[in-house]
Order: C-alpha cells, then structure tokens, then sequence
C-alpha cells in the first residue's frame, strides 16, 4: 500500500513532466499562441490605437513598441518592464515623449547594449524643426538608456532611413527611401567600430513594387522583409523570408503563407531570440469582433474603435514553427 507521501511524490513528477516549457511571464503572462496568429496582449498592449513594432531585451523584462495616430500624426514608443515579479503598466520611453517630434520602430542589440529607433528630431537641437528620418541609438548605461546619438553617415543620409535591425556581429539593417519615394533594404557592416559604406541587397530581397521593415536573424542566416505587391503575393505588403547561405549569397524569397499574411497590410516582423515566437503587424481585422448578426449601436462602435483588430495596425503573434524552412537543393 503506497503510502501518501508516495502518491504525492508519484503526482507532483507528473505535473512536472506535463507543465508546459513556457515562461509565461516573459510575455507579460500571456497565454503563449500555437500554430495560428492571435492578437498580443490585448488591451494592454495592442489596444483601439494603431500599435506595431516590437523589441525585447534578451532577459525578457523590457518590452518596447509603438503607438501612433492613425494618419500617423504622432507616434512614440512606449514600453513595458518586469519588476519585482509584476509588469508595469505601458509607458511612454522617456527618450520618446517630446510630441515635436516622431518615435518608432525600437531595435534591442542581441546583446542588449544598445537600443536603436527611427525619428525625426533634429540632430543637434531639440529647439529646432523637425529632420528627414533617421536611425538613432543608444547604450546601456547599467539599469537605463543613455543619451540617443544620432548614427549619422553611411547609415543616415538626407533620406529617410527606417527600421533598424541588428547581427550578432553588429551589421545593421535597414530601409532607405529613394528619390521616387519608393524603399529598398540596406546593410552597412561594423568594422573596428566603425559602419562600412551602404550596400544595398540584392534582388532575392528588394522585389516586389515596394519593400521595407525587413528583420534580420541575430545570426544573420535569414531575413524577413515585407514586400508590396509582389506577384505571389496577397495584394498589399506581405511578409517573406529570405534564407542566406555561408557564401553571403541568397535564395529565393518564400512567402510565410496565409498564417500570417492576408490581403491586407502587414510588416513590422520581429522573432524572439529563443526563436520560438514570430511577432508581425497586421491591419486584418479580428473576425470576432465584428459580428453581423448584430445591430450598430453607438456603444458598440465605440467598443469596436477601441479594440485591437479593428483595422488598424495590430501586433500578432504565432509560434514560429510555421515559419518556412530552408529549401535544399534538390
């Protein structure tokens, strides 16, 4: 006869075995999303207002994104940080609040040293007008960030420069706009500390009639670009993934499929560096959120305005085990 000690022994190994290997508070406890898209942290992070981009420390306790208008008449970025075992709530980065000026698209070093984002501030003084956009950074200063400097050339230039994202070994990628107002993806190395010239990539990456917001594997072996209107695409921006091989030359693009993309808008790609989850912005709306079979109210429209997936830019998430693999030579 098994005494009680032995059945609590027996029960407490199997609910160890079974408990899920998921840490849950690293995504402010959420419960983790399996093969298909869901809506991150609603109503706490992705809310009515239009929200995309994400960034996360490489210890999980700091997450940044960003809000902005729905014609883009302001935008910041604001941020969540785990302390003493609780989530505080989204602020704005005290880097971000001057409403001058726009804030967007935060990037986290894989080592957590430094964080970078895109703005329109002007590069030497705040009291002047507002610049083309550029890519700033910052370095960890022990439990902050310190003063944001301006990257300046070969990264910046008098175009707009967007979406920063960065290697192991500190080669930054990024979209430039050119003169017709149309982007491509860009990378500029680190040597000896110092950003080589801007190379721009290659047409395995820069397809489509439109391409920005690309995110590059931390081991630089792929990219993920959003493409609009390629011609295997859904009809708007797409996202793809762009393997690359050890010779520094790229394969074909595939396209994440409909998980992920739909015929609306998406980019802003973003994978943890666990690689377990695949974080991504749609504008398609949450299907339950509009339900035919209802009558408008003017409550209920205000309720459908002020939720996540009503159209506008919404941060989702999937488990990144949908993501294409690499296709070997046959």
């Amino acid at each position: 006869m098994k005494t009680i000690f032995q059945v609590l022994l027996v029960f407490s190994i199997i609910s160890y075995a079974q408990k899920p290997a998921f840490d849950s508070w690293k995504y402010l406890n959420q419960k983790p999303p399996g093969e298909y898209a869901k809506i991150f942290a609603p109503g706490i992070i992705t809310t009515g207002l239009p929200t995309r981009d994400i960034a996360i420390t490489p210890d999980y306790k700091e997450i940044y994104f960003t809000v902005h208008g729905f014609t883009y008449n302001f935008s910041t970025i604001l941020f969540c940080k785990y302390v003493n075992g609780k989530w505080t709530k989204p602020e704005v980065a005290s880097f971000a609040s001057n409403s001058k000026f726009s804030y967007t698209e935060p990037c986290i070093s894989p080592d957590g040293t430094k964080m970078f984002f895109v703005s329109n501030r002007p590069k030497l003084n705040l009291n002047d007008g507002k610049e083309s956009y550029d890519i700033w950074m910052m370095k960890r200063e022990n439990n902050s960030w310190g003063v944001p400097q301006n990257l300046g050339e070969p990264v910046n230039t008098d175009a707009d420069e967007y979406f920063p994202s960065v290697t192991n070994e500190g080669t930054i990628y990024f979209t430039r706009e050119s003169p017709d107002k149309s982007n491509a993806i860009y990378r500029c190395k680190l040597i000896d500390g110092k950003y080589g010239q801007a190379e721009k990539l290659p047409d395995q990456i820069n397809f489509g009639v439109d391409r920005f917001n690309a995110f590059i594997a931390p081991d630089e072996s792929y990219i993920i670009v959003s493409v609009y209107k390629a011609k295997d695409g859904k009809g708007a921006a797409d996202y793809y993934i762009v393997y690359r091989n050890l010779n520094d030359t790229w394969d074909a693009p595939i396209n994440l499929g409909d998980r992920i993309n739909s015929q609306f808008n998406e980019y802003s790609p973003y994978v943890t560096r666990d690689n377990k989850y695949f974080f991504f912005m749609s504008m398609k709306p949450d299907s339950t959120l509009l339900n035919q079979t209802e009558n408008f109210t003017a409550n209920r429209l205000r309720t459908i305005l002020n939720s996540p997936g009503n159209g506008g830019n919404t941060i989702y998430w999937i488990d990144a085990k949908v993501l294409p693999k690499k296709q070997l030579p046959k």
